[in-house]
């Protein structure tokens, strides 16, 4: 089996579970997954299997989308409703879309974030979440991320006897974003504490929800589980790809360089119609970059 298995994950699982999960049911130890969800996050959870698993790196490359809904009203340690409240405040009255419209878009492009202190990120070899359930302080390493869109969906919720606002949101963003914290910040610039409720992942490497299954039914009927493995030549849509001529394919099976008709910097060759490598130009001529060649 080559290809990728777009898995919605439930709520409570890690990833590292659904890939262990995966191993028993599909008798392979060749899986590994693209961009880690937390436990209370749901979702698109891309798994490659087999030859797929050399394009983990690239798939980390392609941007994610989320819907959520956050709180304003309260704040806790891990930026989300599991976590232990650090500050409340009521808000007494209603705040409007065109407000929280207006902050979002200040997250919009680069940005620097600090990632929440309950994260998997690591300072000296330990992750922040270590550091914080033994109580050590630790500075967190600010790092640039890309927000393409941080969109408000319908209008916030204000329950006045709580002295909460509640809004949705959808946000499309690179690898390595932190939503928990883009939830939090989004209280600063508006003055109040805020907490992410709920998150679902709807894209992540190239893949939606529309290509997912549950893994509870995958482990239910491991034998329609190929009906569900996205090709891995879907991945390559967007690049751009030469079909190889019988001799090309003589040389680029044997990982030799070749020359191409294209100025393009990267290329996928397809041989029978299937992806084989990733050629990278050089001065004079492509040289490989990435071998896919039991792609079958």
């Amino acid at each position: 089996m080559n290809g990728i298995l777009v898995i919605d994950k439930d709520k409570g699982m890690t990833s590292s579970d659904v890939v262990c999960q995966l191993r028993k049911i599909l008798h392979t130890k060749k899986i590994g997954h693209a961009g880690t969800l937390d436990p209370d996050v749901t979702g698109v959870l891309p798994i490659a299997v087999g030859q797929a698993t050399k394009l983990i790196e690239l798939m980390h490359t392609k941007g994610k989308e989320y819907e959520g809904t956050g709180i304003l009203g309260f704040a806790t340690d891990s930026y989300d409703v599991s976590g232990t409240v650090l500050n409340e405040k009521k808000i007494t009255s209603a705040v409007s879309a065109d407000e929280l419209k207006k902050a979002m878009q200040k997250f919009v492009g680069t940005i620097e974030q600090v990632p929440p202190i309950y994260s998997a990120v690591r300072v000296k070899g330990k992750h922040l979440y270590e550091y914080a359930r033994a109580g050590i302080e630790v500075e967190r390493p600010r790092r640039q991320v890309t927000v393409s869109a941080y969109d408000l969906v319908g209008a916030p919720t204000f329950d006045e006897q709580r002295g909460q606002v509640t809004f949705n949101f959808k946000i499309a963003c690179s690898k390595g974003t932190y939503v928990r914290s883009l939830v939090n910040d989004l209280g600063t610039a508006l003055g109040v504490p805020a907490v992410m409720k709920s998150l679902r992942r709807t894209a992540s490497s190239g893949f939606d929800l529309s290509q997912a299954v549950k893994l509870d039914f995958i482990a239910a009927n491991p034998a329609q589980a190929p009906d569900f493995l996205q090709p891995l030549d879907l991945f390559f849509k967007d690049y751009q790809q030469v079909e190889l001529s019988a001799s090309q394919w003589l040389k680029v099976n044997n990982g030799a360089a070749i020359t191409l008709k294209t100025n393009a910097k990267k290329v996928v060759l397809r041989y029978n119609g299937r992806v084989k490598a990733i050629y990278q130009k050089d001065d004079y001529n492509y040289r490989p970059e990435l071998m896919l060649l039991q792609n079958n």
